[in-house]
Parts: structure tokens; sequence; C-alpha cells
């Protein structure tokens, strides 16, 4: 008596039910076994419960929809400055080995169809195998007019509701593994910045062009000649005798050591008589979405920037990095001329939590009205971008504008992974609770043994072809191969797990950006190929 209360408590409150699954996902998520948890993506597998146990209990559909744009438009903005340069270093070959991959895990559920499995089932079960509720929807439009639809199209959503688990925690499971492993090996981590006093013993120019030589990975402080100290501002040559703290990585300090002369017995980077050092973060919304070089700190200031930090990681202040909202900078620069810097910088953390309302509803409006635009294909079809390829398209190309005039697409730091992190739980708990009662009614007849194979065996075919390629082919480094495998899952989980272990996931980002149109687009249309192959 008291839980059909409770069911119909939850039924009457979209809202409650939200969170109720929330709640338990978050719950389940933070069990550790052998050093594995589900994290944020136990609320998908909570939804699936919650609607398996009462099919009322299944959240709107603007629930999900919401959250899967917060989510891709986050992740473009957040994976917008480095996409084209990632693109550039490896995008065309990755997304051919993406789309092989994909249509391969086709051919083995049209192989399950050969097996026994009903033609629309093995179609569901490649959707659901690949996670891909778009190509589900473009196989149902494909079956319709086809007589007895109705009873066609049950088929599909069983297969894909079947498949669909194993979809998520196969690559969840290998992405924990490459992650773990990533972790023990030495040298994983990315290095720590340090500040060394280097005796200059040899002149080498001026330290714009020092810099250039060591590919902008390190950056200057102070520079003392005889008793003067003064900031190390690029056009200064430095001269024997003369004293200068270099900022960069262990290896790269030691090569412009080498460079100049030999380390110093006096440490300069901490001599406050004449100047002085301050990390101040960057609230102003008239400086975020610039480069660095643009500011023009040498001339307005006097100052110099030696380091950045975003988030957890530090980064070398190069001229050619673009300033975020929420970077704290480190600069060095007259006593008297701090008060002036904080203010140009905006230096306030409560101005980091007023997200730009107006900048943000239009990039999140402009991608929805993208995902909604028609794009025609051989054969009389057509598909969209939908809610994760319109918003996702548009945050990268806002995010790599940065800003356009007075506009400022950027979202603080810390706002982009609390929006990206709610957008993933609405997501996840609506496609959660709404699988639920098809999954329930599916799983305990005997002909779901065989789509639940199926869509393993998509799964793991699609995983084993792309971890082969890009080990042994392209190499790629563990993080992006990470970004990529959840990017040719089109999973917001598995890329919402992943992140969730990196303390820095720019390259994790910038992998998943790089192939998920590719892969949405070949889903989509290897699901209409395959619906219409195996009737």
């Amino acid at each position: 008596m008291m839980l059909a209360s409770i069911a119909d408590t939850l039924a009457s409150n979209p809202v409650l039910l939200l969170f109720v699954v929330a709640a338990l996902g978050f719950a389940v998520g933070g069990i550790r076994v052998g050093g594995f948890s589900l994290g944020v993506a136990a609320v998908l597998f909570a939804g699936i419960a919650v609607g398996a146990a009462d099919d009322r209990l299944k959240l709107p559909d603007p629930i999900w929809v919401l959250g899967l744009a917060l989510f891709v438009y986050t992740v473009g903005l957040a994976s917008g400055p480095g996409f084209i340069a990632a693109l550039r270093r490896r995008g065309l070959a990755t997304n051919a080995v993406v789309v092989g991959a994909i249509a391969a895990s086709a051919l083995v559920a049209f192989g399950c169809h050969a097996l026994g499995l009903s033609g629309p089932r093995a179609t569901g079960a490649f959707a659901g195998g690949e996670t891909n509720t778009p190509a589900l929807a473009a196989a149902l439009e494909t079956l319709k007019g086809r007589s007895g639809f109705d009873r066609l199209a049950a088929e599909p959503i069983v297969g894909y509701s079947l498949a669909y688990p194993l979809g998520v925690v196969l690559p969840l499971l290998v992405v924990w593994a490459l992650l773990r492993r990533e972790r023990r090996r030495p040298g994983a981590r990315a290095p720590a910045l340090v500040v060394r006093t280097v005796l200059v013993e040899r002149a080498a120019g001026s330290l714009d062009e020092l810099r250039e030589r060591h590919g902008g990975s390190v950056s200057f402080g102070r520079l003392k000649r005889g008793e003067d100290v003064e900031v190390a501002v690029g056009a200064l040559e430095p001269v024997p005798g003369d004293l200068l703290s270099v900022v960069g990585t262990a290896v790269e300090v030691d090569s412009v050591e080498r460079e100049l002369g030999r380390r110093a017995p006096e440490e300069i980077q901490f001599d406050r008589n004449e100047l002085d050092f301050r990390r101040i973060v960057v609230s102003s919304h008239s400086v975020a979405g610039r480069r660095l070089g643009e500011l023009d700190l040498e001339d307005r200031f006097e100052a110099a920037a030696t380091r950045l930090r975003r988030g957890d990681i530090d980064l070398i202040a190069d001229p050619e990095l673009q300033i975020e909202l929420g970077d704290r900078i480190r600069v060095v620069a007259p006593r008297a001329r701090m008060r002036e810097i904080a203010a140009f910088f905006g230096d306030s953390y409560r101005a980091l939590g007023e997200v730009d309302v107006l900048t943000f509803s239009a990039g999140i409006a402009a991608g929805l009205a993208l995902g909604a635009v028609t794009i025609p294909l051989p054969g009389d079809s057509s598909f969209t971008l939908g809610f994760a390829g319109g918003p996702l398209v548009v945050g990268l190309i806002l995010g790599a504008l940065g800003r356009t005039g007075p506009f400022l697409w950027q979202l603080p730091y810390t706002a982009n992974l609390t929006l990206r992190q709610f957008g993933t739980v609405l997501f996840l708990a609506g496609v959660g609770t709404r699988s639920g009662p098809a999954f329930a009614d599916a799983v305990v007849k005997p002909s779901a043994l065989l789509a639940v194979a199926a869509g393993a065996a998509v799964t793991g075919t699609a995983l084993l072809i792309l971890l082969v390629a890009s080990t042994r082919i392209l190499r790629l480094p563990t993080q992006t191969l990470v970004g990529v495998l959840a990017g040719m899952q089109t999973q917001p989980a598995v890329l919402a797990h992943a992140s969730e272990q990196l303390a820095d996931d720019r390259e994790l980002l910038l992998g998943y950006a790089s192939v998920y149109p590719v892969a949405m687009i070949s889903k989509i249309a290897i699901a209409q190929i395959l619906a219409v192959l195996t009737l």
C-alpha cells in the first residue's frame, strides 16, 4: 500500500521524480568495486530501474532534451578553442576509423538477423548497442508506411531497450581500464611547473626570441641586473651577469639553463622589495575571450604574466593562450600597479557566479534551431542534427570565437562544469525512466537473450576496432582515445564518467567533439539502411 502511494506521488510530480532518480543514481554511483564506480552514469540505471518498477514513472521529454542540449553545448564551448587544431592533427584518419567501426558493428547486427533475430529487432539492437536514440528514430521513420507498422514499430524499441544498458556498461569498463592504466604509467600526469633563477653567462637574444626557440613552453618573471630588479618583458636582452627567473616544466627550464648559463644560488622570484607578484582571477568580460598577447600587459602596466591556472592545471602564460572566465593569472609587476591590474582582470569570485543569460540562451537557441534543420540524403531520405548535434556544432563555433564584439560566449570554468553535470543528470534520468518499461517487458521473454547478445556484439565490435586502430595505427594518446571512444558511442554517460576521473579533460573533450558529428550522421544513415535490408 505504501509503495503504491509513493508511486502515485512520484507519477504526479515529475520534478520530485527527477531528483529521486538523481539521488538514487549518485548513491549507487559512489559505490566502488575493485576501484571501479559508475559515477554519474549510475543515474541512467537508476532511471531504468524506477521506470521498470512502474510504467507511469516516466519523466517528460523536455527534461531529457534540455539535459542533452545543456551537456553537448557546454562540451562544445569547452572544446571550441582547440577543435580546429585537433582536426588538423588527426581528424580525417580518426573519423575514418570511427565510421569503419560503426559500419562493422552494423554488419554484426545483420549477421544476428541471419541467425534468427527479427530484422526490426536487430536494427534496434544496433541503435541500442551504439547508444544512439536518433538512429532508432531514423529506423522507425524508415519503417513507416510498411504494412503492419504498428506491430513492427515495437520491435526496434525492444531491441534498443535490451541492448542499450550493455552499450553503456561495456564502454564504461573499457574507459575505466584505460584511465587506470594511464594513471599507473610513469610520467602519465602532466608535469608540474617550476620556477628557477638562472645566472646568465651567454647572451641569447631577447626574451621573446628565447621563448620562441623553446616553443612557447617557458615564461619569465624578473630580471636582475646589478642591484636593479625589473619585470622580464619580452624585449629585454639578458647579458652575462644577469639573473633571470624562468618558469616552465623542469625539462624546459633545464634546457633554458643550459642555453644561458647555470643555476644561480640566489632565488630572485621571492624578492618583493621593488616588484610584487599576485595570482588574479579573471572575471572581467572585456578581458575573457582574448589572447593573452592582446592584453599588452607590458606597455599597459609594466607587468608580465608568468603562468595561468585553469581548474586544477597550471599553464604557461603563452601570448597565444585564450583567456577564459575563472582563469587565475600569476602576474609580476611594480607593487604600485597591482591594484590597477587586479581591477583590469576583474578579480571577483562573486562575478564568476553570474552566467550571462543572454549569450548562453542565444547560443542554446541557435543550436536547437540548427538541430531542427532537415538535411536531405540520397534516396528521398533525410536527417537532422537533432537536440545533440545542433547545440554541439554551435558550441564548437562559439567556443572557438570566444567573443563576437561585445558578446562573450564563454562560461566561467566552474559554471561550465556545473551546467555540464546538471545536463548529464537530466538526460540520463529522462532516458532511463522512459526506457525502463520496455526493458522490463522484454527482459523476461526467452527471445530477449539473443537481442542482448546482439547488442553486446555490436558494442564490442566497434570498441575492438577502435582500440586496435587507435593503438596500432593512429597511436592516439589515452585521453584523446577515451574522448574518441565516447564520441563514437555518442554517449554522454561515458564522457561524463571519464571527465570525473581527470584533473585536465581538454584532450578528452577535443577527442569527443572531433568525431561526434560524423559518428551521429553515420549511425543515422546506417540504421536506415539496416532497417531496409533486414525487412
